[in-house]
């Protein structure tokens, strides 16, 4: 489908020089506007039936009247897509972006246009005819692809101020319109330290470093960031299906943020209000969304390479909200504590990141044992380690005093707060 990405590739193959990098990685944000509308990102993987997501967005658009902009430059402009003349094989921003208009009027929607900005149409972005467009519009779609390109279209280079184009949708989302984004157009919506690729055991191993590289298992960040219109933490997409939240939790901790919102592929987290101490999250969706919490989380490297202690994991599913003003999880309507019923010991883990070198066809996550430790009784403590070895990483999760699961029955955990996650090199 449009805008996937591939499981270890980076999009694009520029390597960004760290001397162009010139913000430093603790600068202080230029201040945008607090906002009255809404953000409605997806961890990849939207499937074109999901009536649940695009009928969200087209509801907070305005139902039977919106009017959807689709913004695709993630995805490779036309002139470098060699079936670009094939509608059936065509993989590109326009090709992408008369995809996505199709599905929302399909949704529901009035209408939906191409924005036509891409690396094509870089001069498009600062266009009072498409700035016009834009006006138009009541919410915003931003597809998948490689988050950098929307960097180097709808940003003006080294200065990171917006494009006309940019600066009229920020004004739409603080008047109350809605913007979303999957995968790269979720993350695109990052403040500073965006990461731009990276494995999780190479990330833990190596650590993080400014920059966008050619060796996609290098874990890199701009210190800029993307559009800045989430600030309460790092977004990372894609996350449980790539194993993504070892990298997640070492680009926090070098960078210094205390949260990381982790987006799972064909659910949405909602943000009402963002910017504002109301500022509100709604998980909808299949799947769920992780929160790391670094509040209390300590570093520390040996000879034996870099752990970490005293982060939080917490794993929210369809209903659950969350508050990041008060650091505060609330299952949904209906879902009960999981009181742990079986005796089972936590099965063994030895791929907790989901490495894309293990072919055995036995992918395991740090979620299965999140949930298996939450509905056992049998102990409190769980380990589970990375494929990889040199070294290889434990991963220990405890549970806290107290319900730390939620679920639609009193023993089905499907909502997890709370868990203490550790990670150790042997």
């Amino acid at each position: 489908m449009p805008g996937t990405r591939s499981r270890r590739g980076l999009m694009a193959a520029t390597t960004v020089l760290l001397a162009a990098l010139t913000v430093p990685a603790h600068a202080t944000p230029v201040p945008h506007p607090a906002v009255a509308g809404s953000l409605v990102l997806i961890g990849g993987g939207l499937k074109a039936d999901n009536e649940a997501v695009y009928g969200e967005i087209i509801r907070r658009a305005g139902g039977s009247n919106a009017r959807i902009g689709i913004l695709t430059a993630a995805s490779v402009p036309a002139s470098q897509d060699p079936h670009a003349d094939d509608p059936d094989l065509c993989s590109n921003s326009a090709c992408n972006g008369a995809y996505y208009a199709s599905l929302f009027t399909r949704h529901g929607a009035a209408d939906a246009q191409w924005i036509p900005v891409d690396l094509d149409h870089i001069a498009n972005a600062d266009a009072d005819a498409v700035v016009a467009q834009v006006n138009s519009m009541t919410g915003f779609f931003f597809g998948g692809g490689d988050q950098y390109r929307y960097v180097t279209t709808l940003l003006h280079g080294d200065a990171h101020t917006d494009t006309k184009v940019l600066a009229a949708i920020r004004a739409k989302l603080a008047a109350g319109a809605v913007v979303a984004g999957s995968s790269a157009g979720a993350q695109i919506m990052a403040g500073r330290d965006m990461v731009t690729g990276g494995e999780s055991h190479q990330g833990l191993r190596d650590g993080s470093a400014p920059g966008y590289f050619d060796d996609p298992t290098r874990l890199g960040y701009l210190p800029e960031g993307g559009f800045g219109f989430l600030g309460s933490g790092l977004i990372d997409t894609h996350t449980g299906a790539y194993g993504r939240e070892g990298r997640a939790l070492r680009l926090a901790a070098d960078t210094g943020h205390d949260r990381v919102y982790g987006l799972e592929e064909n659910t949405a987290l909602i943000v009402d209000r963002p910017g504002t101490p109301a500022e509100t999250a709604t998980v909808k969706g299949t799947r769920g969304l992780t929160v790391l919490d670094l509040r209390h989380a300590r570093t520390r490297t040996t000879a034996a390479g870099w752990s970490l202690s005293g982060a939080r994991y917490t794993h929210l599913t369809d209903g659950d909200r969350y508050l990041p003003q008060a650091w505060q999880a609330l299952p949904a309507p209906g879902k009960r504590p999981a009181v742990p019923a079986g005796d089972t010991p936590v099965p063994a883990n030895d791929d907790v990141f989901n490495s894309p070198d293990n072919s055995t066809g036995r992918p395991y996550s740090l979620l299965t044992t999140a949930r298996a430790l939450a509905a056992t009784r049998a102990q409190r403590t769980a380990t589970a380690s990375t494929f990889e070895t040199d070294p290889r990483f434990t991963v220990t999760l405890s549970k806290p005093a107290g319900p730390s699961a939620w679920g639609a029955g009193a023993t089905e955990p499907a909502t997890i707060t709370g868990l203490v996650l550790g990670i150790t090199p042997r």
